[in-house]
This record gives structure tokens, C-alpha cells and sequence, in this order.
């Protein structure tokens, strides 16, 4: 008994404790870095929607073409037309930002309701589900690409829209997985016999209070595999087009001069690809660990 009532102490102890308390510093590290690089995009988006730019993106200076970092005027210097790469890199956010919003938005959505139908109703729709989930996994995301590149024309958010289609099994998994064990609660099958319409069950004591940090998570991976796919896209030809600038075809048309010596034209775009993918991979690592306790210090 004194056995027993020591642990329950320990573990009320360590209950008590706050997420930052009982996390390990370097998930904190991840968040913060996350945070950090989240913020700079929303500044940047809004920095292109109102066009608080340091320069015109579309301006050329020919006498200024692939000028280095620090040049006068242009901190991070020019391209292949003479047009200053800072303020290309910030209307960069436009091409990404609402596209990869709506590729979570479907994503999460539809993954939601086949993990909804599947994991609450059991084999009412899982049969369903699985056929569907299986047919949507067995095309390749390549060819998916480059047939709505032709039904569509280069348009990015036809193609984000159906890319999120694509990753909307691996949320039904994840969603299928937390409610099939959640319905086996004692609160669930309580809500269920004391009448509760199933919408409240599902969205507020599933989803809202056990889900939600799932659906951050992947909210969070979800815009860098948005971002890494808009800027693969782009580089290929078959998203954003000139002159729109995106970090894909600002890295391919700075490759061109690699042989030249001229390495910031495409190494400029490609580091800011890096960082600011390695920034949504980290806040969605650490939060899975925050949230769902799997490293604790």
C-alpha cells in the first residue's frame, strides 16, 4: 500500500509539472527555431501582399547583372537580368504561402473525414475507406503532377489542391488510429449512452480536445512538404512561371552560372529553401514531442 501510494504522489508530481518543465530542452530549441521562422514568413507574406518591398522585383539593371552580396543597394546582390534578389526572395512567399495553406486544408480535411468514418463507424465505412485510401496511394505523385499540368496548364494551386488529396491517407491513418482507441474510453461510450449526437462526440471531445495536436503537427509538416514540392515544381518548369519568382526557378536559372563562379544566384534561394523547410520540419518534430510526451527530460 505505501508502495502504491508513493508512485501515485510521483506521478501527480510530475503531472503537475508544466510543458516546458517536462520537456526536453531541445524540442524547445526545435519550437523556438520553428517559431522563429514561421513569423518570417507571415512578415514576408505581408511584406509582398502590400508591397512593402526595399526595391522593385521586376527592375533590371544591366549594368548590375549577378552583382555579389553587399553590393551597393543590394544586400544580397542581383540575378541574371540585374534584378535584386532580396525583394524576389520575399515575393517568393505569395507562390507558396496560400497554395500550401490549401494543400494542408485538404490534406486535413479529407483525411479527417475517411479517418472519421473509418475509426468512429468501424466497418460501417472502413471497407469504403480502405479502397479509396489504397486507389489514392497507388498513384504516383510524379505522374498525378504532371497530368494536372496538362488538364490545367502550369496553375500552382490546382496542383497543390490535388497533392493534398495525395497526403490525405496518412492523416486518415493517423486520425483512424486516435479514434479507434478512444472509443474504447469510458467517456466516449458514456457520451454515446447518455444520448450525445455523434457531430459533438466526434468534433469537440475527439477531435478538438484528444486531435488537435495531431492536426497541428501535420499543419506544420504539411507546409514544408508544400514548400519543398513548389519550389521541386518550379525548378522543373511545371509550377510557378516567370516572371513570378519562386525559390525553384530562381535556384534553376541561377544554376546555369554555377560553372562561372557565380554560386549566390542559386545558392541564395536554395539556403532559404533549406532554412525555411528545416524550420516547419523542426516546429512539427518538437511539437510532436512536446505534446504527445515522446522525449522527455
Amino acid at each position: 500500500m505505501t508502495q502504491y501510494a508513493q508512485t501515485q504522489t510521483t506521478v501527480s508530481e510530475y503531472s503537475e509539472l508544466s510543458i516546458l518543465q517536462r520537456t526536453d530542452k531541445r524540442d524547445i530549441a526545435y519550437v523556438v527555431y520553428g517559431i522563429v521562422i514561421l513569423l518570417m514568413v507571415v512578415c514576408a507574406y505581408l511584406m509582398a501582399i502590400f508591397g512593402w518591398l526595399p526595391h522593385d522585383p521586376e527592375e533590371m539593371q544591366l549594368e548590375l547583372m549577378l552583382a555579389g552580396p553587399g553590393a551597393p543597394g543590394h544586400l544580397l546582390g542581383t540575378d541574371f537580368m540585374g534584378r535584386d534578389t532580396l525583394p524576389r526572395l520575399i515575393l517568393v512567399i505569395k507562390a507558396y504561402f496560400v497554395p500550401g495553406l490549401m494543400y494542408i486544408a485538404v490534406a486535413i480535411l479529407l483525411g479527417g473525414i475517411f479517418g472519421i468514418l473509418s475509426g468512429y463507424y468501424g466497418n460501417k465505412y472502413e471497407t469504403v475507406v480502405t479502397y479509396i485510401t489504397n486507389i489514392i496511394d497507388s498513384f504516383p505523385r510524379l505522374i498525378l503532377m504532371l497530368l494536372v499540368v496538362a488538364a490545367f496548364k502550369p496553375d500552382i494551386y490546382y496542383i497543390m489542391m490535388v497533392l493534398g488529396v495525395t497526403n490525405a491517407p496518412l492523416v486518415s491513418q493517423l486520425i483512424k488510429g486516435k479514434i479507434s482507441m478512444l472509443r474504447q474510453k469510458n467517456f466516449v461510450e458514456s457520451a454515446i449512452a447518455l444520448g450525445i449526437p455523434d457531430a459533438r462526440i466526434i468534433f469537440k471531445h475527439i477531435l478538438w480536445f484528444n486531435c488537435r495536436s495531431y492536426l497541428i503537427i501535420q499543419a506544420t509538416l504539411g507546409m514544408g512538404e508544400a514548400i519543398l514540392l513548389e519550389s521541386a515544381l518550379s525548378y522543373l518548369g511545371f509550377g510557378v512561371q516567370e516572371p513570378t519568382p519562386s525559390w525553384g526557378n530562381m535556384v534553376q536559372q541561377g544554376a546555369n552560372y554555377l560553372l562561372q563562379g557565380q554560386l549566390w544566384s542559386s545558392t541564395i534561394p536554395a539556403m532559404a529553401i533549406m532554412f525555411t523547410v528545416l524550420g516547419f520540419y523542426l516546429l512539427g518534430d518538437g511539437l510532436n514531442n512536446m505534446l504527445e510526451g515522446k522525449r522527455q527530460s
